[in-house]
């Protein structure tokens, strides 16, 4: 394989194909509610990123029930990621976090995923982690939204932080020793190649665990979506967005996984989505291309522990 695919990691790691289960809870962020900003981030809708998640009026139990039901039928599958989805799950009270993981503890659980903010992130939620980790002997993993490393870009879509806080983040868990996602759009408008790789450089810096990538859509009713319809900005091509992916996984090292190289979202809910391409054809197109021309994740990985100098000046 060209990449790092996560569902070979995950079948290694626990022996088996894992399937996650996502939950949602009627929770909200700070750059909705004006603690860190108001409006939430331009390209994000009413929905958060939740267009297939269960009834957030649902309990957390009923939730997981429902979706173990489903995907145990449909797959055959044995074993499951509790993964808590929609906005920001560690912005909530302490008391309510720690009652959302006793809610999930079930016996066909290997591991839980909580998605959240990088300004989301301290060592009070950390610990309860730990805690529940140790109880259940479940492998713990925090989702980070970034986006982008570009903070002009970060400024533009709203994001309500900056780079800082997400490196901050990311070494507080890794000093918990919980795995880490990185969430990265890699054609938002503002954006150029430049952008992918430097950003492909400090993922690898950090050291993330996984990676997962999505081309921008624009959901209706957003701000984003209206600066579209505007003629505000212009999107690249799909070319260009497939070449944006092979080159970031070229320069990014080659043990990070990969979860996702393009998203999706039911076409119902957006004025542009994947250039009107299956996503599953885009990804294919990319897959041929690495490998027609043999290119692997981590062969331009030349830049760490002082590799990018190229020749020895001092014996």
């Amino acid at each position: 394989m060209s990449y790092n695919r996560y569902s070979d990691f995950l079948k290694n790691k626990f022996g088996q194909k894992v399937y996650k289960v996502t939950l949602n809870q009627a929770l909200t962020c700070p750059n909705r509610d004006g603690n860190c900003g108001e409006g939430g981030c331009t390209y994000c809708g009413e929905k958060g990123v939740g267009f297939e998640t269960e009834d957030e009026k649902l309990s957390l139990k009923m939730q997981l029930e429902n979706n173990i039901n489903v995907i145990s039928k449909k797959y055959n599958a044995k074993k499951f990621i509790a993964y808590f989805q929609n906005y920001s799950n560690t912005y909530t009270s302490l008391e309510n976090f720690s009652r959302m993981l006793q809610q999930i503890e079930d016996p066909r659980i290997v591991a839980v995923s909580i998605s959240t903010r990088p300004d989301c992130i301290n060592d009070q939620y950390l610990a309860i982690l730990k805690d529940f980790e140790t109880k259940t002997g479940y492998s713990v993993c925090v989702e980070l939204g970034l986006q982008t490393v570009n903070y002009h870009t970060l400024k533009k879509i709203n994001r309500g932080h900056s780079l800082a806080e997400f490196i901050d983040a990311v070494l507080k868990i890794q000093r918990y020793g919980f795995e880490t996602v990185v969430h990265l759009i890699l054609n938002l408008p503002w954006d150029n190649m430049d952008d992918v790789i430097e950003c492909a450089k400090i993922i690898s810096a950090l050291n993330l665990t996984y990676v997962k990538l999505h081309a921008l859509y624009l959901v209706k009713n957003t701000i984003m979506a209206e600066q579209f319809l505007n003629g505000e900005f212009k999107l690249i091509s799909v070319e260009e967005y497939k070449k944006r992916v092979i080159t970031f996984l070229r320069y990014l090292k080659e043990d990070i996984v990969i979860q996702r190289i393009i998203g999706r979202v039911p076409e119902d809910y957006a004025v542009f989505a994947n250039w009107g391409i299956s996503w599953w054809k885009i990804h294919d197109e990319i897959i041929e291309e690495m490998e027609v021309n043999n290119f692997k994740q981590g062969d331009l990985c030349d830049y760490l522990n002082g590799k990018a100098l190229k020749n020895k000046v001092f014996e």
